[in-house]
Parts: C-alpha cells; structure tokens; sequence
C-alpha cells in the first residue's frame, strides 16, 4: 500500500510541470539595476517546470560566446559544486550533496519537492563529502592528476586559502587545515573554528566562505531554512545572513542579514559582492535573484519584504518597521535563476570584453515557464557599479528537449586566466578560453 501511494504522489509531481502560470514581461525585464517588479502572482499550485537531468552525451558540451572556445577540464566527477584555483595553479573541487535532513520538505509537499530535486539532479545521491585537488602538469588545459586532497567532511561547499591556512565551509561548521604549497593530500583532521547553523531542516544546505585580504576576518554565507519563513521564524535564528568570524577566537557577529539564500562571495576593491537566490512560488516574473555589494549592518528584506520594501504578504506577522530598514540590492540577475557561483575577472584573459566585470554560474529555474538560468553570464562594471545587461558567455545545458545536460555552479579565473565552471549534472569542470 506504502508504495502504491509513492507511486500516486510521485505522478501527482510528474503532472504539476503541466500546472501554474507563465511569464508575462520578457526574461530581460527582470535583470539589471532597476528590474521590473510586478504584482506578486501566487497561484493554488506553483509553477513547476523542472529541466529533467539527462547528463552529456559522449562529445557534446556547452556552447561558448563568440570568440571564446570551451573543453572539459575534468570529467567524471560526483557532484561537483565549488572551486578554488591554489596560487601554484592546482584547483580544488568540493564534490558534494546534501546531508541529511530529515524534517525539511515533509508531507506531500515535501515528497514532491523531493521528487523535483531528484528529477533536476540536484540533490540526488548520498555526498561524497570531499574536497578534490586536480592537477594540469603539462599546460595542455586538462586535469591529469587527480587526488583526494580532504576527505571525510560533511556536505562541504566553499573554501577560501589566507596564508598558510585552508578553510573549508562544511554544512554545519567552518574548519581549518594547514596547507603547504604543492601537496596533494591533507591527512590532518581539519580543526573547527565556528559552528554554522545546520540541524533536521537545513533547507539551504550549502555554506560559502571567503577571507578579507590579510586573513584576519572571515565571511560566511547562511542561507535561510525555508522559502518565505513557513518553517517559523524561530527556525531561521542565525540564518538569512552573512556572518563576520573572528577565525583566531571563533567569535561570529552578523555582518548583513534579510538574504534569503546568499551563495557565492567576491571582493571587488575592498567591497564584498554576493550572489543572492530570491524566493519561489509568487510568480515566474517574481522575484529577480541579484547580486549585491554587502553593507556593513544592512538588511535586505527576508522574509518581509523583497527588493527594498515590497511586502511578502505570506509571511505573519508582518514587520513594517523591518521593511521600512529594508535596502534594494545594486543588480538584478533574473527571476529564479538560482544565481550560485560569482567570481569577478580579475586575471581573466578572455578578451577587452571581459576585463572588467563579474562572471556568474547559473543553475537554472524549477519555478518559471519559460525556464531562466542553466548557463554562465558575465556583468560588466564602470567604476564601482555593474552596468548594461548581462552577456551570455555559455550556453547550451539545456538541450533542444529542455533536459538538462548540465548545470552550472562555481566559477573561478584559473592561473593562465581561463574561466573554470563546475557542472554538478554534467559532472565536470568545464574550462572556456579565447578562441585561437
């Protein structure tokens, strides 16, 4: 009977890709400095319209910008989500999934959130809970040296290196390990310096970190436990935000708050930018995912209120004194793009333009017909603020059938100054040059 009623529930989830609305104001309306925000339009079922994850066939990959050329750095990788390129020119993959999380997405609601994720490919698996070095010993563009550098984490994400110290973003702590340039294994157990909320729902799993330039602060991205607050808001105590820790003491204190999931983490002449994934279900039009410089005490809305003081009506009780505080992030980056990886291009050689800007990993929409996002696109800057509309610099995920190939996340300027893009659905590192 159990497995009568799976069978029902998962064809309840398989018909919802046929249900919900559609966009009515082109993709480009909701991107930029000023978005276009419209009404909220909630519906009794929320779109869904999840790319089911096909994987690349032998010889095909994405499709690069004119005048850029793209191949496989590495292959054959589990999940493959986070990067760091080391200053002897070694890259470090986190292959990673989520933990477990045995209260997040209960119900039939919950069944058919996990049936979406599984379709996507996104959270499908157990993790294999390790960091991987991969080496480019002859300079021809391909990994081929490949080695287990850290294993045994817990869902690990971001990393960031100051000095002779790596330090790693598991799910529910930040650790450190000691790094020599130019080994290829760390066997010491990493060393906690913080705890990070994590727990039975941790809705958004992953955990990003980065180091001011002399080391002596670290940043730390927490996502929030739920899409609007539904979960209560007792369970978002010390999520929602961007933490400052103190890596010497473990001292933590919030650094920015109201972002409802904030992933990827950049410095751009002094100023820390994040990439920032929006809420879901009010909307294909709503709410643009963005990216932001992060003001030191600035809160940005969640769960009240979105881009500045538009109110979220789901969420009780209503907090008007917080919307009032509520700031509008600097760049919109479209409606559900899920906006993940952010690196800016300092070192890139791709060409005039791409020399100064940010580029951008995109892991694609479950909640908007059309789907947005499955690529990497590139923002320029004039001076301290983005400008203009995004550029698509690669394409092709999603194949002729809408079946996802791939899915981009971390991105990362490379020491000859390529662009590397993890692919957790594709499985591999892809690397994108100038053409010759």
């Amino acid at each position: 009977m159990r497995h009568f009623k799976s069978a029902l529930l998962l064809t309840a989830a398989l018909s919802l890709s046929a249900c919900g609305e559609k966009a009515k104001l082109p993709f480009s309306a909701g991107t930029g400095p000023h978005p276009t925000l419209p009404a909220p339009n909630k519906t009794l079922i929320p779109t869904v319209n999840v790319a089911k994850a096909v994987h690349w066939k032998a010889g095909e990959k994405p499709t690069p910008a004119a005048g850029l050329a793209v191949a496989a750095f590495a292959e054959n990788l589990d999940h493959p989500r986070w990067l760091l390129v080391l200053p002897n020119g070694d890259v470090l993959v986190a292959e990673t999934n989520a933990p477990p999380k045995p209260d997040d997405s209960r119900g039939v609601t919950g069944f058919i959130e996990q049936t979406i994720m599984k379709t996507a490919g996104a959270e499908s698996g157990p993790s294999p809970n390790r960091i991987t070095l991969l080496r480019d010993t002859n300079g021809d563009g391909v990994a081929d040296q490949r080695k287990v550098f850290i294993s045994g984490l817990n869902s690990p994400f971001g990393m960031t290196l100051s000095g002779d110290t790596l330090y790693v973003a598991d799910t529910d702590a930040v650790l450190r390990f000691p790094y020599h340039d130019g080994e290829t294994s760390i066997s010491e157990k990493g060393e906690k310096v913080v705890n990070l909320p994590a727990g039975r729902i941790n809705h958004h799993w992953t955990k990003n970190v980065i180091a001011n330039a002399d080391g002596s602060k670290l940043y730390v991205t927490i996502g929030s436990n739920s899409n609007a607050g539904e979960n209560g808001l007792a369970a978002e105590n010390g999520r929602a935000d961007i933490w400052e820790v103190d890596p010497k003491a473990g001292a933590h204190r919030v650094f920015a708050f109201g972002l409802r999931n904030p992933v990827g983490l950049g410095w751009r002449n002094g100023v820390l930018w994040t990439a920032v994934n929006e809420r879901d279900e009010i909307g294909s039009d709503l709410v643009p995912d963005y990216m932001t410089s992060v003001k030191d005490g600035a809160f940005y809305g969640w769960p009240w209120s979105y881009y500045g003081p538009h109110v979220d009506d789901r969420v009780k009780p209503q907090r008007p004194d917080m919307m009032a505080k509520a700031i509008a992030p600097d760049y919109a980056l479209g409606a559900h793009t899920a906006s993940l990886g952010l690196t800016f291009s300092n070192g890139a050689k791709l060409g005039d333009d791409y020399a100064d800007g940010v580029f951008i990993g995109q892991h694609g929409s479950w909640n908007r017909d059309p789907r947005s996002g499955y690529k990497v696109i590139f923002v320029a800057f004039s001076g301290a603020q983005p400008k203009g509309e995004p550029k698509d610099l690669l394409t092709g995920f999603l194949n002729d059938r809408g079946e996802a190939r791939g899915r981009p996340v971390g991105v990362a300027v490379d020491k000859t100054g390529a662009l590397l893009v993890a692919d957790d659905v594709g499985n591999k590192v892809w690397r994108v040059t100038k053409a010759k």
